[in-house]
């Protein structure tokens, strides 16, 4: 039979458990300040060109903040027009890519910088004659990465 004090331990044994998965679940390590090196970066082949990741994490006042580095290949695109509830930033290195947002086309080179606003449809190409790298700088702000 069941007694009260079996029942008392396994209500006390539940309890230890979901705090111990929420605080898991809750202290992932915060980006820190740091440099990154362009050549310390490791390059991963694409059928498009290349990626660098540099970095993907929570900081102190976002739930995550991620950079990585693309190089496409003369015509190429990374993946079709999409959209996506979090903010991004484009900034070209290098070549010149076709920006297409919402329907408008136009072309960035280097040092341009291309605004992606939340939850409107956008794609890049390399319209040029040399390959183009270009660095993305996404965040999600607190809440964003949450499960409904």
């Amino acid at each position: 039979m069941i007694s009260r004090r079996d029942v008392l331990i396994a209500a006390i044994s539940c309890c230890v458990t979901f705090g111990i998965v929420a605080l898991a679940q809750s202290n992932k390590t915060l980006m820190t300040s740091a440099v990154f090196d362009w050549e310390k970066i490791a390059v991963t082949e694409t059928k498009t060109g290349a990626t660098r990741d540099f970095f993907k994490g929570p900081t102190a006042t976002l739930d995550q903040l991620e950079c990585h580095v693309t190089t496409l290949k003369v015509g190429e695109a990374p993946h079709a027009a999409h959209s996506h509830p979090e903010e991004e930033l484009m900034i070209v290195k290098e070549g010149t890519l076709e920006s297409v947002q919402n329907g408008e086309v136009k072309r960035a080179g280097p040092g341009s910088i291309i605004f992606q606003a939340s939850n409107q449809m956008h794609g890049v190409r390399n319209v040029g004659s040399t390959p183009a790298t270009y660095f993305v700088i996404k965040w999600y702000s607190p809440g964003m990465l949450k499960k409904p």
